[in-house]
C-alpha cells in the first residue's frame, strides 16, 4: 500500500469515534475494519466474536488455520476518546506528523498490520505460515470482556505480534508492568463532632493514615509503583464521617512482587482493623500480570532486528515500560510476544496524540520481512 493510501485509511478510521464505552461507534469501527480486511486480504475468514457482558464484539481474521506454523497479530480498536471528547478530528501538522485521536494507539497499528499482511500475502512463502488477526474493543478499559478470547487465541499460536505503538524514539517494548486496581473502604462510627465523650470514629482520618503508609510500599519493594488516584467520604462538617473510600492503582515489574504487595496491604489493613470502632476492607486485585521477557522473546526480537536491517532500518532498542497491554495476557497464557510493533508516535491518551507518518510504511515493511523470514524458518523460537 502506498504512503498516501496508508495515511488516508488512518484518517478515515481516526474520524470514526470508537471510545471504549461508545457501543455504536465501536460497531461502526468494526464494520470499517471488516471491509478493509476483506478488500485487502481476499480469501481470509472473517468473523465477529461475542464477548461476555457487552454488546461490543471482537474481530477475527484468519488465513490458513491448518498450516503447521501459526502467528497471532493482536490489536485493539477502541480508544480513550469518548463520543463527547473534544478531540475527534485529525490535523496534519507537516508532511511527517499527523495528530489525531487513536492515530498511534492504536488505529495506526492496525493500518501497519493490514499493510504488512497484504505484503506478506504477495510472497511465495505465504503458504508455509498461517496467521490470525484478533482485534478487541476494550483494551483501554482493561480487556475485561476480551481476556478469555485472547487466552483462547494464545493456545492456537506459537508467537504473538502486538501492534501497540513503538516508543517515541522508535524502540519496541521489552517488558510491561502488571497492573492492579484496588478499592479501599474504611468504616468508622458516626457521631456529632462536638460529642463530649468523642464517641465518633473518623473513617476519613483512619483511611488517610492507611494511604500514607500504603504509599511507602513502593519505596520498600523494588519494581513497584503505587498511586492513590481517588478518595471520597464524609458529608456535613459537624458529623464525624463513618465511611470513606479510596481507589489505588498498583503496578509491578515482576510476578514475584504480587504476593509481597498483597501481604503489605493486608498488614496495613490489619493495623486499622485492630483499632476499636474501625473496619477496613480491600477489594479488587491485579487484572494484568507483568509481561516479562524470556529466551523465546529475545530470539524473536533478534529476528525482528534482522528483518529491520533488511529493510534499511536500525531499531533504537527494546525498552521496559510501565503501561500494560494485551501482550501481558497473551504471555500469561504461555504465548511469547513481541510488543510495540506499530508506528512511531507519542503523547498517547491526550489531545496531542500524534504519529510519524513515514513509520506506517516502514513498520509494515519490517513486519512483512519478519513474517517472510519466519515462514522460511518454519518453526517457532525456542
Amino acid at each position: 500500500m502506498e504512503s498516501a493510501a496508508l495515511r488516508d485509511l488512518l484518517v478515515t478510521w481516526a474520524h470514526l469515534n470508537s471510545g471504549s464505552e461508545h457501543l455504536a461507534g465501536l460497531a461502526r469501527m468494526r464494520a470499517a475494519l471488516e471491509n478493509a480486511f476483506r478488500e485487502k486480504l481476499p480469501g481470509a475468514a472473517i468473523s465477529a466474536i461475542d464477548l461476555p457482558g457487552t454488546d461490543a464484539k471482537a474481530l477475527s481474521v484468519r488465513m490458513r488455520p491448518t498450516a503447521p506454523m501459526q502467528v497471532l497479530l493482536s490489536g485493539h480498536y477502541d480508544t480513550v476518546y469518548g463520543a463527547e471528547h473534544p478531540f475527534q478530528r485529525c490535523e496534519q501538522i507537516d508532511e511527517k506528523i499527523l495528530r489525531g485521536p487513536g492515530v498511534a494507539d492504536m488505529k495506526g497499528g492496525i493500518v501497519v498490520m493490514l499493510a504488512a499482511l497484504a505484503g506478506f500475502e504477495q510472497t511465495p512463502e505465504r503458504e508455509k505460515l498461517g496467521w490470525e488477526v484478533l482485534l478487541t474493543p476494550d483494551e483501554e478499559t482493561g480487556s475485561t470482556a476480551s481476556r478469555d478470547a485472547l487466552r483462547e487465541a494464545a493456545q492456537r499460536h506459537q508467537l504473538g505480534l502486538v501492534f501497540e505503538p513503538a516508543r517515541e524514539d522508535g524502540s519496541l517494548v521489552r517488558s510491561r508492568m502488571g497492573t492492579g486496581v484496588f478499592t479501599v473502604t474504611c468504616r468508622g462510627r458516626a457521631a456529632h463532632a462536638a460529642s463530649p465523650r468523642r464517641e465518633g470514629r473518623n473513617a476519613i482520618v483512619a483511611l488517610a493514615g492507611f494511604l500514607v503508609s500504603a504509599e511507602r510500599i513502593q519505596n520498600e519493594l523494588p519494581g513497584v509503583l503505587l498511586n492513590v488516584g481517588h478518595i471520597a467520604g464524609g458529608g456535613a462538617l459537624n458529623i464525624v464521617p463513618d465511611r470513606a473510600v479510596a481507589g489505588i492503582n498498583i503496578r509491578v515489574a515482576r510476578t514475584s512482587a504480587v504476593a509481597a504487595v498483597q501481604d503489605a496491604l493486608a498488614a496495613l489493613a490489619g493495623a486499622v482493623n485492630r483499632r476499636e470502632g474501625f473496619s477496613l476492607e480491600i477489594t479488587g486485585g491485579f487484572d494484568r500480570p507483568p509481561l516479562e521477557p524470556d529466551g523465546r522473546m529475545e530470539a524473536a526480537f533478534a529476528a525482528w532486528n534482522d528483518a529491520a536491517r533488511e529493510c534499511g532500518v536500525a531499531l533504537p532498542g527494546w525498552l521496559d515500560v510501565g503501561g500494560g497491554s494485551d501482550a501481558n495476557l497473551l504471555a500469561e497464557a504461555g504465548l511469547p510476544c513481541l510488543d510495540g510493533l506499530g508506528p512511531v508516535g507519542g503523547k498517547l491518551h491526550s489531545a496531542d496524540e500524534y504519529i510519524e507518518l513515514p513509520s506506517l510504511g516502514e513498520r509494515a515493511r519490517i513486519a512483512t520481512a519478519f513474517l517472510t523470514r519466519l515462514a522460511q524458518r518454519g518453526r517457532a523460537f525456542a
